[in-house]
């Protein structure tokens, strides 16, 4: 008779941080959730932060299930109400100091993973030595929308840091994070198909960007050396941009590479943050 006994995988000391910052996304958020418990691994635990003008995202059945699954399997999740509001910067700077893992992965709450991205970013990570690698978030309503144009920056990465300067042509990688400019670029280096099984996630390749958003694993050594997100003081409460600015300052310190496939999927809802005033990058130095 085969043991009934649930062996449930060890939280005491995940290798990954998955920190998530959430604002009124209830149907969205379980979905992001429901991508994470379907990741094998590595060992991971998972913070979000909550905002939401009324009841949290994951003040559902949903999202209750699901963090009940998570928990089943040994991942430690904490759920946080994290107000009043004082700014995106601040939310990640108050995420980053809840982690205590090697690598923290910024997770938007409208990101659903495909199985095996975290252990692929994870590895990547690892092999590659830098300080942080992204799988840009893809837009499959876009996978009939082939932008050849936007994909005109697309270089294999190449070990080392890089600084990046606004308006430069390396500036426009940013254009490889639009549409669905991943999911054609991982077709192209065959990576990837239509009608394929789920990539196994021993297989990737890393390429230059300039940053990418949505889902973001970093060094958190490499993050924390950089500054985080301790600059939330120095700009206004509704700014943006401050994911970019600290990818350019860790991308100019310790290297940053995009991962393909991606397997990050955007969930193309529309935006809980609509009064954008200035960006980041523009307000203070790499």
């Amino acid at each position: 008779m085969a043991d009934s006994t649930v062996e449930l995988r060890s939280a005491s000391s995940p290798v990954l941080d998955v920190l998530i910052p959430t604002k009124d996304r209830p149907v969205e958020f379980a979905a992001t959730l429901a991508g994470l418990a379907a990741q094998a691994g590595p060992s991971f635990r998972v913070v979000v932060s909550d905002q939401s003008d009324d009841e949290a995202s994951f003040d559902t059945a949903a999202a209750s299930t699901l963090v009940r699954a998570l928990r089943l399997r040994g991942v430690e999740v904490e759920l946080l109400r994290h107000l009043p509001r004082r700014g995106i910067a601040e939310q990640r700077a108050f995420l980053l100091s809840r982690s205590t893992a090697p690598a923290v992965l910024f997770l938007d709450d409208d990101v659903w993973l495909e199985p095996g991205v975290l252990a692929r970013l994870h590895t990547a990570l690892r092999s590659l030595g830098c300080g942080m690698v992204a799988a840009a978030m893809q837009g499959l309503s876009h996978l009939d929308d082939d932008r050849p144009h936007e994909r005109v920056t697309y270089e294999r990465w190449e070990p080392g840091p890089e600084r990046i300067e606004k308006e430069s042509a390396a500036w426009q990688r940013w254009r490889l994070g639009n549409a669905a400019n991943g999911m054609h670029l991982a077709f192209a280096e065959g990576l990837d198909a239509p009608g394929a099984a789920v990539p196994d996630p021993s297989s990737w390749s890393a390429y230059r960007i300039a940053w990418a958003a949505g889902c973001v694993l970093f060094d958190r050594a490499a993050l924390l050396d950089a500054g985080g997100f301790d600059f939330w003081r120095e700009v206004p409460e509704n700014a943006h941009g401050e994911d970019v600015l600290v990818q350019q300052r860790v991308m100019a310190r310790s290297g940053a590479a995009g991962i393909l496939p991606s397997g990050a999927y955007h969930q193309e809802s529309a935006t809980t943050l609509p009064d954008r005033g200035s960006s980041a990058v523009d307000l203070l130095p790499l």
